[in-house]
């Protein structure tokens, strides 16, 4: 959603992020167990022809469905249930009613609220079958969340997530966007710390047990550079180049990370049909 934008240089010191206990964790599974049902049920919907408006319809039924709210819904006037960020679209693209084409890759975003709690996950999906170039930016994102995610214990600090997706977007020739970033999360949708997916100095929050948070790199196959269009919501590439995004929400535990929105059915990197064929 409507993130803040990663401008840590010359900041004031960061507030502190909250620090929840059991509670908060049980409330978080279940609440990220729900969303990452509902990307699996958006995943499996995904498919040419379909219009993201559809999608959306699906994730808000879904929601309304399970004793859940969609949290982006009206969230500062956005419009709907759910992201739909397709190909150059880094995020926060608009569901409408054009269909989805073979070959667009498409980021859906879902974040939703239960029993108070935020769950907020997003994922890739191939429309039918996808060029290689494409396929291969969604393997890199999916590996630089994981990595990143894998930076999180008591003791380390928000530049280690920065630091290992950086490197390794940076090492396969990709670019990672600067003007998004991950962000705390619980009873609240959008919370402290500031979560950026590169090193900067100026900025570097301290992992204690307790704090959730998201991991969410926006990866570019060109330069990391966007621009947000007149509706005031979607960024895309200013180069148009293809941009992917994977996302979890987590919790510092006292040995290392949680990750809450996990796929119960394994879903979390897309498949191409192409890979079916003999």
């Amino acid at each position: 959603m409507q993130q803040e934008q990663a401008t840590a240089q010359g900041t004031r010191r960061a507030p502190e992020p909250p620090i929840h206990g059991p509670e908060g964790f049980e409330g978080m599974r279940r609440a990220g167990r729900l969303t990452a049902e509902a990307l699996d049920l958006l995943m499996a919907a995904t498919q040419p022809g379909v219009t993201t408006e559809a999608l959306d319809q699906l994730a808000y039924e879904f929601a309304m469905d399970h004793g859940a709210y969609p949290a982006s819904l009206l969230y500062r006037g956005y419009p709907k249930s759910i992201c739909t960020s397709i190909n150059h679209v880094v995020c926060h693209g608009i569901p409408n009613d054009k269909p989805l084409r073979e070959g667009d890759i498409v980021n859906l975003d879902i974040c939703l609220i239960l029993d108070g709690w935020h769950g907020d996950s997003s994922r890739m999906a191939y429309v039918g079958e996808v060029p290689r170039k494409a396929q291969r930016l969604c393997e890199i994102t999916y590996e630089a969340l994981m990595r990143g995610v894998a930076a999180v214990k008591p003791g380390g600090s928000t530049n280690d997530i920065g630091r290992a997706i950086q490197s390794y977007a940076e090492s396969e020739r990709c670019s990672v966007v600067r003007d998004f970033c991950g962000h705390g999360l619980g009873r609240t949708y959008h919370d402290a710390p500031t979560i950026l997916h590169y090193v900067e100095a100026s900025y570097d929050v301290p992992f204690k047990p307790g704090q959730f948070f998201t991991v969410e790199p926006m990866i570019n196959l060109g330069r990391p550079a966007v621009k947000v269009l007149g509706d005031g919501w979607t960024a895309v590439t200013r180069d148009r180049s293809l941009s992917a995004q994977f996302e979890h929400t987590v919790g510092v535990t006292e040995t290392g990370v949680e990750i809450f929105t996990v796929s119960p059915k394994g879903l979390h990197q897309p498949v191409n049909p192409a890979a079916d064929r003999p």
